[in-house]
């Protein structure tokens, strides 16, 4: 997500500007300076996230009561939603690339619209109990291959409705935390009522609302173009080395695919069987609600408090969520259980606003796409073999002593952003919402 250029970010080859690099009011359909980030296309772009991340965080309550009830088990399930995470990652760098060529609110919507027939022939299939688990199975895959080519925009989209780029991923991180917490809940209420093939009918509403919101979005010309004349694969290779020349971008990837694999990975799978094991199940659920409000919080502070070297202070974001696997590990009560784990939420919400700020503040608007789809990938790739990862390597330490490990390594890596001087020393990229230093020195 780097440059070959100073042009793009007023500053040096590594992507550290210049600190009186102007502001970009100028993005397509962002607000004018100064304005409430509450404009109508970013009402409309938020309607498309919030609804679409309630049905995301439906999906593996009502997936899962339906292949169990269908009597495909535990092994049914993990086929399923191993097959949608296989085709994420898989189709994720191609997302990438048409987002780039035929901009990214045509692949969402388009995505959005083959989620919707998908999820519906989902919701049929449970409906009428003629369950397959090769159908499902296929129909997931697709779906997470419909998630490639929307999820890359997720990232360029907001510069074009919010000059205030941080507070609103701030914004729409509160949504993605509330959304987390309620979905669950709700999928577990429907189905017990109802059954999967309603949850599922309304999962796939969640798509239509989102391809609605977005085709209504009101865009600047330069936004809406027709693609670049280059090869596909040669708009896949200068997504790459767009990647590879910004020491940040490639430095923070390269500690999180240790962090992803064996902290956030490991710790997910076997900090839940801890807290199962010693407290029961209903502990589990308070405390994964914890974390879900303690990632409200989080949004709220990034909302608020901003850095000049964001990557700097976001470090303390991985270093919070190195709470998460040391609190099983600690045979703790539910109190402090919840209280570590919020703090663990508060944490991670902190650094994705960050992050995803520095991101797409950093990258110039047609080479965003591209790029972050590196990122994701990488990013899938880290978590899903930490997870393969997690119960050989506790058959070999013991799960409570790698729990130990996870923290020491979480720590260890939040270190090692503060010790690359590339990460350490970036610093932000003005938006056209905030006040410069001389409207502060005035104010």
């Amino acid at each position: 997500m780097s440059t070959t250029t100073d042009a793009h970010t007023g500053g040096s080859p590594e992507g550290i500007p210049a600190k009186e690099a102007p502001a970009d009011p100028g993005r397509p359909g962002a607000p004018e300076r100064g304005t409430s980030v509450w404009t109508t296309n970013f009402r409309l772009y938020f309607g498309a996230r919030t609804g679409s991340l309630l049905g995301d965080a439906m999906l593996p309550v009502a997936l899962s009561v339906g292949l169990l009830d269908a009597g495909y088990g535990s092994s049914g399930v993990g086929y399923a939603l191993g097959a949608w995470m296989a085709a994420l990652a898989l189709c994720m760098l191609f997302g990438g690339v048409l987002a780039d060529r035929f901009t990214p609110r045509r692949m969402m919507v388009l995505a959005d619209l083959a989620r919707l027939a998908i999820q519906a022939g989902m919701a049929v299939m449970f409906a009428t109990g003629s369950t397959s688990l090769i159908g499902v199975v296929a129909l997931q895959f697709l779906s997470g291959a419909a998630t490639a080519l929307f999820q890359p925009g997720v990232a360029s989209m907001v510069p074009q409705v919010a000059t205030d780029v941080q507070r609103a991923n701030g914004v729409l991180r509160v949504a993605e935390s509330v959304a987390g917490v309620l979905g669950p809940a709700l999928a577990g209420l429907l189905v017990s009522f109802s059954g999967p093939g309603t949850v599922f009918g309304i999962y796939a509403a969640t798509y239509a609302l989102s391809a609605g919101c977005l085709f209504a979005l009101r865009l600047d010309a330069a936004a809406a173009g027709d693609g670049e004349a280059d090869s596909f694969l040669r708009q896949l290779a200068t997504g790459w080395q767009e990647f590879k020349a910004r020491t940040w971008l490639w430095g923070v990837i390269s500690i999180f695919l240790l962090y992803g694999c064996f902290v956030a990975g490991v710790s997910l799978p076997v900090g839940a069987d801890l807290i199962v094991s010693d407290l029961g199940s209903t502990a589990l659920g308070i405390g994964m609600a914890a974390f879900g409000a303690g990632g409200v919080l989080g949004g709220f502070v990034a909302i608020k408090v901003r850095s000049e070297r964001p990557l700097a202070a976001g470090s303390l974001g991985w270093a919070l969520f190195a709470l998460y696997p040391i609190m099983p590990a600690l045979r703790p009560g539910v109190v402090t259980l919840s209280a570590g784990w919020a703090l663990a939420g508060a944490g991670l919400a902190y650094w994705s606003v960050i992050w995803a700020t520095t991101v797409q503040t950093q990258i110039p608007a047609e080479l965003l796409n591209r790029v972050y789809a590196y990122d994701v990938a990488g990013s899938l790739t880290s978590m899903a073999l930490g997870r393969s990862l997690a119960g050989p390597l506790a058959s070999v330490t013991g799960q409570r002593t790698l729990m130990v490990l996870a923290t020491a390594l979480g720590l260890a890596c939040a270190g090692l952003l503060l010790a690359v001087p590339a990460i350490r020393q970036l610093r932000a990229v003005r938006t056209g919402a905030e006040p410069d230093e001389d409207e502060k020195q005035r104010s």
